[in-house]
């Protein structure tokens, strides 16, 4: 899902980095008011980061100037929100950028905004959804992890969409670039899903009292039984 180095004219380039440096900027500030307020959430936002970087290094080959990959966002978005999921992917991003010949600094700014940013956002409307209907965590966690990674790349297709258009025509070349995608990225998707269930089930039973007001646990979800909390 990353835009590789140079494949972006400079103008999409500066637009998405415009987009995306308010929301990274607020994640900074929301990180620094998190850890003032609760120290202890520290190993919280560093476990969601590892995420993040471990899951999105796997890259698989796709469209010309392009890659696909788990973005790994979905755990971050439960736990922390979209602002600081940028944040953590900005960091991610750099990383890779810099040390793994992976995106880079010329297209930052549109993966920060597909991978930290488009996506999340939308996972976290399912997320904030399905809290509100209580639903239990296996439904919560995949929509969150499936639609942050889905999401994302939709955004990417578009990104290169507006900045290669089709004879003209960004609905024909997003159409193209969708079909692409879609080969390897609904699956990555899906496996991303399932793996944060398998994550957050182990926390329900290991440690529910750090899940406590962000999922919906059932008794059956824990050794002890939890109150279903309000989003």
């Amino acid at each position: 899902m990353h835009i590789m180095e140079g494949f972006l004219p400079v103008e999409w380039a500066v637009f998405w980095s415009i987009l995306s440096v308010p929301v990274v900027v607020w994640g900074f500030f929301k990180i620094r008011k998190l850890f003032a307020e609760s120290p202890e959430m520290k190993m919280s936002v560093a476990l969601a980061g590892a995420f993040i970087f471990v899951l999105s290094s796997l890259k698989l080959p796709s469209v010309t100037g392009s890659s696909s990959h788990p973005t790994g966002t979905g755990a971050s978005t439960i736990l922390h929100g979209v602002a600081i999921t940028s944040v953590l992917c900005t960091i991610v991003l750099v990383f890779q950028a810099l040390l793994l010949a992976h995106g880079g600094i010329t297209t930052l700014g549109a993966n920060i905004f597909s991978m930290g940013i488009a996506g999340p956002f939308v996972g976290w409307l399912a997320y904030r959804g399905m809290m509100r209907a209580k639903l239990g965590l296996v439904p919560t966690v995949f929509a969150t992890a499936f639609l942050a990674n889905f999401s994302a790349y939709i955004v990417t297709a578009l990104q290169l969409a507006l900045a290669f258009p089709t004879a003209g025509s960004v609905m024909t070349s997003f159409i193209t670039f969708f079909g692409i995608f879609a080969v390897t990225q609904i699956p990555l998707a899906v496996v991303e899903g399932v793996l944060f269930i398998m994550f957050f089930d182990y926390l329900a039973r290991t440690r529910p009292d750090l899940l406590k007001g962000k999922l919906n646990l059932r008794p059956k979800d824990s050794n002890a039984p939890v109150k279903a909390v309000e989003a």
